[in-house]
């Protein structure tokens, strides 16, 4: 009886750990462009390799000023458990390679041209081979996808894998519906939620890279989006949307990730944004949008701005009708890169108060930026600047920086400006910033008495500025 008790205890076992494993590919349907710069494999255990499409995207290199289109590569595939991936690079040996975000701590292996490596949880990733970061992987390790579409259910717009042309080149999807784009499809439309409410868009799949625009949501409340790759994902005049595991890949001018005008209630979670412009703003009025902004945050995300800023706040409004922009907070974000000549145009965290904005209560909370390219770690300006604004912004107030990290010698001087006397920016903390491993305090050692804190961070703190705190 006890025997029979042990081989029931170890088959239960045995059941529990496959629940836990899963493995889910998706083949590339056909005419989809490929690239083949890598072969992608994956597997769990000592199972059977499985092939990962490496899908064609562009991206955008500034070279001596002008722009040049690069062919990357993108793969995705969902897990549970613990997978194991393979990636050989196609055009010669591995002499290097990097695993970013650098935070992950994921060290290949390196064989000839194929480096392996493990994964016990979803990650988006670049792999970057011998130095090469505009012909590079994206890799989108993703969760298992949940959501089982009925394709009887009349609230259901099902697009299943294969090339999809919708008529006019959009999809509108009404009130009340769930669009769901599977893993192994390609939409050559954008998505539109417009003056609607409680949408769904769900799913693996890709909105083709020619797309501007991929999933666009305006005037419209309860929307929840998760899982699908696209260019860009603007939200405008909207209140409660949710974006989750949303992958945004530009190479186009004008190319922003994740813009927010005018909208309430805005949470990006679990995103990864690659542009050929600011990855994630906040604006107020703008774009027939009017109104300020409150509640917008942003987690777990990885930022990489090609061209101008990751995170960039505060340009656009009404100076008119004053807006306001406030409680707005990031947490828990790898910033990968930033590429800006323009002084004007830098910032890895950037607050820029034009058109008579008041900012006001932002959170910058765990933000690991890695060795950019070109630009400053934070601009905090009140802003005139007339080509985008037809007056300077009221003011910024109320900022935490706290636990901020940088590793890298590319920082040029960090600027923290008011206006005039009536335009300040004022009450700015810093807590736990590090610099090349050296925390940055208004009783920091080293620091002669004549100095400014902001001295031994290679910031520049102007005039109308009040109450900068550093502290451990």
């Amino acid at each position: 009886m006890k025997s029979i008790r042990i081989l029931f205890l170890a088959a239960l076992s045995c059941m529990t750990a496959a629940a836990g494993n899963q493995l889910i590919t998706y083949p590339a349907p056909e005419h989809a462009e490929l690239n083949g710069d890598f072969t992608v494999n994956v597997r769990q255990g000592e199972q059977d390799w499985k092939i990962v499409p490496a899908y064609l995207v562009n991206v955008d290199e500034v070279r001596d000023i002008e722009h040049h289109l690069e062919n990357a590569s993108m793969s995705y595939f969902d897990f549970s458990g613990e997978v194991e991936v393979s990636v050989t690079f196609n055009r010669g040996d591995i002499r290097t390679a990097r695993l970013r975000p650098l935070s992950y701590n994921i060290i290949p292996k390196i064989r000839g041209n194929t480096l392996t490596f493990k994964l016990e949880k979803p990650r988006n990733l670049s792999i970057e081979v011998n130095g090469d970061i505009f012909h590079n992987l994206h890799l989108f390790a993703n969760p298992i996808d949940t959501f089982v579409p009925d394709k009887k259910d009349k609230n259901l717009i099902y697009l299943g894998p294969g090339i999809h042309q919708p008529e006019g080149g959009k999809i509108s999807v009404p009130s009340g519906k769930t669009l769901y784009l599977s893993g192994g499809a390609v939409l050559m439309g954008q998505i539109r939620v417009e003056n609607v409410r409680d949408v769904k868009i769900l799913g693996r799949g890709i909105i083709d890279r020619s797309v501007k625009e991929g999933i666009r949501i305006a005037n419209s409340k309860n929307i929840y989006v998760e899982g699908l790759i696209c260019t860009q994902i603007p939200t405008g005049g909207s209140d409660s949307v949710t974006i989750r595991n949303v992958k945004s890949i530009s190479y186009y001018g004008w190319g922003d990730g994740m813009n927010v005008f005018a909208s309430n209630n805005v949470l990006f979670d679990g995103v990864f944004c690659r542009n050929s412009d600011d990855c994630t703003t906040v604006y107020a009025t703008r774009k027939g949008f009017t109104g300020g902004c409150r509640n917008i945050t942003m987690l777990n995300s990885t930022l990489w701005a090609d061209v101008a800023h990751p995170i960039f706040i505060g340009l656009h409004g009404n100076s008119e009708r004053p807006d306001t922009i406030e409680n707005v907070a990031y947490r828990n974000i790898d910033i990968l890169d930033h590429k800006e000549k323009q002084v004007d145009y830098q910032g890895c965290m950037a607050i820029n108060a034009g058109d008579n904005n008041l900012v006001r209560n932002v959170v910058f909370e765990n933000i690991r930026v890695e060795d950019f390219r070109q630009g400053q770690l934070v601009n905090l300006r009140i802003f005139f600047n007339p080509k985008y604004c037809t007056a300077p912004g009221r003011g910024i107030e109320n900022i935490l920086f706290k636990d901020i990290t940088y590793n890298g010698d590319h920082a040029e001087l960090s600027i923290i400006a008011g206006y005039d006397r009536e335009r300040k920016v004022k009450n700015i903390r810093f807590e736990n910033l590090r610099i090349n491993g050296q925390v940055i305090s208004d009783d920091m050692s080293g620091k002669p008495a004549w100095y400014k804190t902001t001295d031994m961070a290679r910031f520049f703190t102007g005039e109308h500025v009040e109450n900068v705190i550093f502290t451990k």
